[in-house]
Order: C-alpha cells, then structure tokens, then sequence
C-alpha cells in the first residue's frame, strides 16, 4: 500500500485529493496543513462592503476529509528530508512514499514602515481591520498598491488589488460619499498586471481615469509611513494604504534540500515534478514551474497544476510514463462590487470582455460551486 502526502489545504491541495479520488486512487492520504479548513481568499474583495464574513469564507473541512478518506495532520511544516521521505512539522513527522507540495507562497515584508499598510490577502483579520478603519474615516485619502519579487517576474498578486480598489470605488458612490475621498493606485511598474495583457491594462488604467482615480506608477518604492507611501519620485499622502507586496516561497524551503528559484520558490517541470527528485511535485504559489511569462500565480492555475501532478505522480507509481503537462491558463473576473470584466488568455488566444453586470453575479455564482465540494 503506498502512501500520498499533500502539504496545504489550500486550492492545489484539495484539488490533489479531489483528482487523486478521482482516478481511482485508494490507498492512504494524508494532507498536512495549520488547521482542517479551506479559506476563500477570492472572495475577500466583497468584506469592505459587508457582503461576506468570516464565517462565509473560512470552510470547515472536517467532512470532506471524511467523505474523502483523508487522515489530516495538524501541524505546521518545518523541514523536508527528501532522502528519507519525511516531512518535519511542528506536531511531529510524517513520513511519504509520493509527496504533493501546496505549501503557498508569502509576501515578502522588508519594506521600512511596511507594518503601517493592511495586505488583505493575508487573510480575513487583515481584511476586516482595513474594513473598520474604512469606515470610521469621514474622508481623506485612500492609497491601494502592490509590487512583485524583483527576482521573480511571476510572483506577484495584484489582480484583488484591482478589485478593491474599484470595489471600494462603488462602494463610496453608493454611499454617497465618495466626493470625500481622493482614491489613489500606485505600482513601481509604469504597466502593472501586464500579464492579464496590454489591452487589459489599458482598460483598466482608462477605468482609473474614468472613475478619478489617480494613478502614481514606475517609480520604486522607498518605504511606508502611516500616512505616507514614499517613492523615489515623491510621497503619496494616504488616511489608509492597502498593499500587496511580492511573494516568495514559505520560510522552511530554505533548509530543505530543494531545488530552489533565484525567487525563492520550488523548481519544477511542466509535468510539475520537482526537478531532480523522484515523488515529489509541487503545485500552486510555492512552484517557479516553466511556462509563458504571463503565467499567473492564482488559485485556477494552482488547481491546473494539482490536475497534472495527480495524473504524473499516478503514472509514475504505476511505472507507466508520466508524462501530463499542466495546462497553462489566465481567467479571472475583475470585480467592481455591481459589475466585472472577464479576461482570458492561453498561449492560443486571449480574450476580454467589457465590464458587465452578469460578470459580478457569476463571480459570486462561481463561488458557490467551488465551495461545494467542500462543505
């Protein structure tokens, strides 16, 4: 009987499970991860406006690893012996035959000041502490922002900062309210979110314009005061700054033995096998995996990559060739709380629509289908 290990339970993490069931595997899984829940990042954009909670987007997993035959550890990762096939945690442990590693990324914060701006995708707490400050301004300025890995051209999520930044946008119309506030975007590239595509970009910076939202972008961040972000070019006033800075990979890659990017993530192949190791792949935020230079890091590129390091890592124990490539594919829905704009590209083509209603409703509808399987 072999045995499977998953670290995280997180987007590529639980796909892994879902597809490991899916193509008839039976044998034990174990997947490993802080606590037994699935947190919905994505949805986080609507929390400023009250439309989601905690409770909505924290997903006890308790039943799905029943259903799924899944022993959960619980524990944090601190190490990987390779050679022995162990994965050290904080709880104990844990030994393999054939590992999956969806450990996720995390922000890199070495920014002066940085502790005076709120990263919402750090998850719910961050999100509602910048939600209560919010609304206790009366008016002011709002500074929303986010960079990358100078390392890694990949390895950066601005995509929610979009989202926010016209969320909160609507939000204030509706409120009445938003002739008190100056809303700002700030980015040190002169093009952000240049991997959803020139045209993308432009319509989004022509939104900005549109909506009087000031823009401030390719010039270098020097560091974050409470209420300043300071560039090489000038300080941007701000009441209240969200950033999203660049990731790495998570802290414990740097004693495992692993091949490591010059970004800090985990080297793989494009069948997601961890380069030079045998059982081991990796998918999702913590992987630097070959791939067109607009490849995201978001969670539908994480659940492509669990989908083919299923498949390889089945083949493989079955001594047959492992040979499934990931499939490499940008769809998002930029939401503005009432509408969204839907992009789409894979090296064949790409796509973009215009901002439509239907767009926001099918975000929140696709929600619910995701979640599914898991509550």
């Amino acid at each position: 009987m072999s045995k499977i290990v998953i670290i995280g339970s997180g987007f590529g993490g639980l796909t892994a499970v879902r597809m490991l069931r899916k193509q008839g595997y039976r044998d034990s899984i174990t997947l490993i991860s802080p606590h037994p829940v699935l947190f919905y990042y994505p949805s986080l954009i609507w929390v400023p406006a009250g439309l989601r909670s905690e409770a909505d987007l924290t997903i006890p997993l308790d039943n799905f690893f029943k259903r799924q035959n899944v022993q959960h550890h619980q524990g944090t990762v601190t190490g990987l012996d390779a050679n022995a096939k162990q994965v050290q945690t904080d709880n104990g442990p844990v030994d393999f035959d054939s590992l999956i590693i969806a450990s996720g990324g995390r922000f890199i914060k070495k920014l002066s000041g940085i502790e005076h701006v709120y990263t919402p995708c750090e998850g719910y707490e961050a999100t509602k502490a910048y939600t209560d400050r919010f609304n206790a301004l009366e008016g002011g300025t709002l500074a929303f922002g986010f960079s990358g890995n100078p390392k890694d051209p990949s390895a950066m999520r601005g995509g929610p900062i979009f989202e926010f930044v016209f969320g909160i946008d609507t939000l204030l119309r509706k409120q009445k309210r938003r002739d008190k506030f100056e809303l700002v975007f700030f980015s040190p590239a002169p093009k952000p979110g240049k991997r959803l595509g020139e045209k993308a970009v432009d319509a989004v910076l022509n939104e900005m314009k549109k909506y009087n939202i000031r823009t401030h972008l390719g010039h270098k961040m020097k560091s974050f005061t409470e209420n300043t972000v300071q560039t090489e070019n000038g300080n941007i006033n701000s009441d209240l700054t969200m950033f999203m800075p660049g990731m790495t990979g998570p802290a414990w890659l740097a004693d495992s033995g692993l091949p490591l990017s010059e970004g800090g993530f985990i080297k793989g192949d494009e069948q997601c096998r961890v380069l030079g190791l045998k059982d081991i792949y990796v998918v999702g935020d913590c992987a630097s995996l070959p791939g067109p230079d607009w490849m995201p890091k978001q969670a539908h590129m994480a659940d492509l990559h669990a989908e083919a390091a299923v498949k390889n890592l089945l083949a493989e124990q079955k001594g047959q060739p492992a040979n499934y490539p990931f499939k490499s594919e940008l769809v998002c829905i930029i939401d503005t709380l009432d509408k969204g704009i839907l992009v789409y590209r894979s090296p064949k083509r790409s796509a973009m629509t215009p901002k439509l209603r239907i767009l926001s409703w099918a975000k929140r509808v696709f929600e619910g289908q995701y979640l599914k399987h898991y509550r």
